[in-house]
């Protein structure tokens, strides 16, 4: 901690030690706990850094021995007085366990009322409940040791980029509505009634017009805002690392974003993975691991079983089979032994997955088929199935045949589930770029939609293709960074000819007018010699909730909201004063209502 304090302090609490002993100290903090040994009073007195023990006993002036008496849980004192080597035995499990400080003065600064629960390391309490007290939450030393890291991890970020020539650059907050995926939250203006801001969802327009400034190498720590359905691991306002580059292809932004994450592992663990990282294309990772986030830690991959899948009498194969659709497996080594209550949960994780189901077979010690797909798999064609999906006797076979989408996600999740039930998910880090994304997707409606967004680049060799029309299988110069399963952040090399970005627009539906309305400050600038670029954004919170081991990622938030959107601290979203809205030029139709947790209330003592 700084030596720069105020109220006279000359330590924290839990930096002293044994070699301190016979100092006299000055220290503020909060009581932890407190008790009374036979007129001997014990405070233990905890700040930031962590808690010591504060004696009060014949010694010590009778006035300190009274105002301890006094202090309840999370009163704040000053404690004046000298340290010593613990009467009794040492605490083993406290870094100050050696010592204690016998007070002489004890200055009670405030007065804590009952708390809504214990300021303990191993809370219990339900999270609306410590969100709403988070102020309190955040005493607690694993909510302290995260917000610690989260702020260590952002200094060596920053320090390892501006090491490689980055430029730090703040963009508006309040900016132009711009189609970037998801809703955007919308302010409206008073001074231009009928007009409106919209929050960003990402800096990447403005980072793309750095490139046009000629700045070279800009980053941001930035905060983005997206209106869309909420998950765990999603929040309405996030925090991401957000970078570009000029003169660049994809390798020398990879190399620089492997830089940085080794630089936050190494701030929060001490140690970095090698780089360079592993390297998929889209196409290899669905092939594959039936995901474009794979967890490379579990060794199975799935395997197509379309052409065997057509010789067998199985109605269901052969109508998805017809419609277009899939049929791919796992071999799971070993897995006949599952029981049947596992087998069943495999089958719940493809349809919790949006698939109809799975279908399955153990192999026998003979190479006989057992299961539901067993009297399929007679004579040639069954075993023709068997040796296509590598199975040999011990195995369990799973398949999933349903439309190629439903399939892959299916697939995903019975895949992470079998590596948990056999035990095969290995211990490191893998971290993978997954590459050559496709520049469109469709969505339910059939339309066509940026997989990233309508800046990226299409591969080269697409170029005509897309010229031409065709839609589906045209790459683009994205790329994803995936650690454990889990997808970190995106990038591309973004489109810098007006040309091209005209093709892209089209192919979305975009016409000159609508594109020249929605994008104009940047078609307009890149009238004026933009130069190859391009950059990535790693999603902060996630990053830090998976390197610090947190549950979620509203850990590693110091005031986040529920997972529906709600502050329950401040009450957010709230109705606000008809008034204000009728100065915006708002008319409201119908009667907000209360948010579903939240509010100011005085705490009703301990829950």
């Amino acid at each position: 901690m700084s030596r720069v304090r105020g109220y006279g302090r000359t330590h924290a609490c839990g930096e002293l030690r044994r070699e301190h002993a016979g100092r006299e100290v000055v220290l503020c903090g909060w009581v932890d706990a407190h008790r009374d040994h036979g007129g001997v009073r014990f405070v233990d007195l905890r700040d930031r850094e962590g808690i010591v023990q504060i004696v009060a006993d014949e010694e010590s002036p009778a006035e300190a021995r009274e105002a301890l008496a006094r202090v309840h849980d999370e009163d704040c004192l000053r404690v004046e007085g000298s340290l010593r080597v613990r009467a009794g035995a040492p605490n083993p499990e406290r870094a100050t366990g050696e010592v204690e400080v016998l007070v002489r003065r004890v200055e009670i600064l405030s007065r804590s009322e009952p708390l809504p629960f214990e300021i303990e390391d191993e809370l219990e309490a339900p999270e609306e409940l410590r969100l709403r007290y988070r102020y309190l939450d955040l005493r607690r030393a694993p909510m302290q040791r995260y917000l610690r890291l989260r702020s260590r991890a952002n200094h060596a970020i920053r320090e390892a980029l501006q090491g490689l020539g980055f430029v730090e650059v703040e963009t508006p907050i309040l900016t132009r509505s711009t189609p970037e995926g998801a809703r955007d939250y919308l302010v409206p203006s008073r001074v231009r009634p009928g007009s409106w801001y919209a929050l960003p969802q990402s800096p990447q327009v403005f980072k793309q017009l750095c490139m046009v400034a000629g700045l070279d190498r800009y980053f941001q720590i930035a905060r983005c805002m997206r209106d869309e359905d909420l998950r765990a691991d999603r929040q309405p306002e996030f925090t991401q690392l957000d970078l570009e580059m000029s003169f660049v292809e994809e390798d020398q932004v990879l190399e620089v974003v492997e830089e940085v994450v080794q630089a936050a592992f190494r701030a929060v663990r001490g140690e970095a993975p090698p780089v360079p990282f592993e390297r998929l294309s889209h196409a290899e990772a669905l092939r594959r691991f039936a995901s474009d986030k794979p967890d490379l830690r579990i060794p199975l991959e799935v395997v197509d079983l379309g052409e065997a899948a057509s010789r067998l009498e199985f109605r269901v194969f052969r109508e998805v089979l017809d419609q277009g659709g899939l049929v791919r497996g796992l071999c799971l080594p070993g897995g006949a032994g599952l029981s049947r209550k596992q087998i069943d949960g495999l089958e719940q994780a493809a349809r919790d997955a949006g698939a109809a189901g799975a279908a399955w077979c153990k192999v026998g010690e003979s190479g006989s088929a057992s299961g539901p797909l067993a009297r399929f798999l007679q004579e040639e064609a069954g075993r023709a199935f068997l040796e296509a999906a590598g199975a040999s006797p011990g195995d369990l076979v799973v398949t999933v045949a349903d439309r190629p989408r439903r399939t892959l996600v299916a697939l995903d999740a019975l895949r992470r589930r079998a590596g948990e039930l056999l035990d095969l998910v290995s211990p490191g880090d893998r971290l993978v770029w997954i590459t050559e994304f496709p520049l469109f997707e469709q969505d339910d409606e059939g339309a066509w939609t940026p997989a990233h967004h309508p800046f990226t680049s299409p591969v080269e060799e697409d170029l005509e293709a897309l010229r031409g029309g065709r839609r589906e299988g045209v790459r683009s110069r994205a790329y994803d960074l995936v650690w454990n399963g889990v997808e970190l952040g995106s990038g591309s090399i973004r489109i810098h000819r007006s040309e091209v970005q005209e093709v892209v627009f089209q192919a979305l539906g975009i016409g000159p007018e609508e594109a020249r309305e929605r994008f104009r400050h940047l078609l307009g600038a890149f009238r004026f010699g933009p130069p190859p670029h391009g950059g990535f954004a790693i999603g902060l919170d996630r990053l830090y909730a998976l390197l610090c081991g947190a549950a979620s990622i509203r850990e590693v938030i110091a005031f986040p909201k529920t997972s529906s959107g709600v502050c329950p601290l401040t009450g957010a979203p709230a109705p606000v004063d008809p008034e204000q809205l009728a100065e915006l030029g708002i008319r409201q139709e119908a009667a907000a209502e209360e948010p579903e947790a939240g509010n100011l209330e005085e705490p009703a003592g301990p829950a």
